[in-house]
């Protein structure tokens, strides 16, 4: 599987394994040249000059959102200290006038119920603005989570870090699950082929895609994994039954109890795990390991997996790189690897 057919258009959809452009925004998603609306001209001066980029509809709206937000911020700020001026030059005023003055109050020339109002609205905007500087320091974050808004829909975030089935602890290390719904998947378009458990076989290989290091772009990942899966090769769902993110999260696919398409004449009696990313010169995460290991043991304690279940590479039983060189060499160290098959 290569890493360009992973590659969709912002605003067709379609696959752009020719003529691409990426976003210079905070989002880096692509777009075929042609669905960009610039020239020719336009085009080849983002390409021959450097340090000038094209950005998308959503980056761009963004971008002026941030600095209506700095605009409004900067004229409350002048505004603030035109007050606070004011009121400064009224107390030079009135230490001149009445040097023995002995109203402890802070503006002792205001009558005492227009000073307590002045400090009470002085604090409230301060907490007003500090919570403005929060916003503003979370926009990036929050725009990221806009582009999957209408796939991953418009349930509590919160439930993304929540453990499933996490009853087992390494090293101080929990299994956290994320389900099909909580990545943006698609449901299954048929019922599928129940497994006869427990099985005895782990499968293990790599996405051959980029790598992802927290949930929004693995989730990304996901989602075009699956999309490539029911779309192209027209299968009920994506092929593998979990699949493992460099941010020690694992992502959920057919799970347990269904059989995986993810290595011929062999996804009957296997559990198809795919490490997120492409392994041929480049080792998977502590993390991603980790997670494996917390999953696998998981599947032994649910009664899923067989207590002498076999670890396979995926090139161990079909013409493949995957799983990759780098995490190949290192399952082979594992426990319950099978040298043969």
């Amino acid at each position: 599987m290569s890493r360009s057919a992973f590659q969709f258009c912002l605003k067709c959809r379609d696959l752009t394994n020719l003529d691409p452009i990426q976003c210079d925004g905070v989002c880096g998603r692509v777009c075929h040249r042609r669905c960009t609306g610039l020239s020719e001209q336009q085009l080849n001066i983002i390409q021959t000059i450097p340090n000038i980029g094209w950005r998308c509809d959503s980056c761009l709206e963004q971008a002026k959102n941030n600095q209506q937000l700095f605009h409004k911020l900067e004229l409350s700020v002048r505004q603030h200290e035109k007050r606070l001026e004011i009121l400064e030059a009224g107390l030079v005023r009135h230490d001149k006038v009445n040097e023995s003055c002995k109203e402890p109050v802070l503006c002792p020339f205001l009558p005492h119920s227009i000073s307590r109002k002045a400090i009470i609205i002085t604090a409230i905007f301060v907490v007003l603005t500090i919570i403005l500087g929060v916003i503003l320091g979370t926009t990036t974050n929050l725009f990221g989570k806009t582009l999957n808004k209408s796939k991953l829909g418009d349930g509590d975030d919160s439930r993304l870090n929540i453990p499933i089935n996490s009853t087992i602890v390494i090293d101080g290390s929990q299994l956290v699950l994320v389900g099909i719904d909580e990545w943006g998947g698609k449901m299954s378009r048929e019922p599928l082929m129940p497994q006869k458990l427990p099985v005895d076989r782990v499968i293990i290989a790599h996405t051959a895609t980029e790598g992802c290091d927290n949930l929004d772009v693995c989730s990304y990942w996901m989602r075009s994994i699956q999309s490539y899966h029911m779309d192209t090769l027209d299968w009920s769902q994506i092929g593998y039954n979990f699949l493992v993110g460099g941010d020690g999260r694992v992502y959920v696919g057919r799970d347990w109890d269904d059989i995986g398409a993810h290595t011929i004449r062999y996804n009957t009696g296997s559990i198809g795990i795919a490490f997120i990313g492409s392994f041929g010169k480049m080792e998977p995460t502590e993390l991603q390991l980790r997670a494996c290991q917390l999953l696998i043991a998981e599947g032994v304690h649910l009664g899923k997996l067989s207590e002498d279940y076999k670890i396979y590479g995926h090139k161990q039983l079909l013409a493949t790189e995957s799983p990759g060189d780098k995490l190949f060499k290192i399952i082979t160290t594992w426990p319950h690897f099978a040298k043969q098959h």
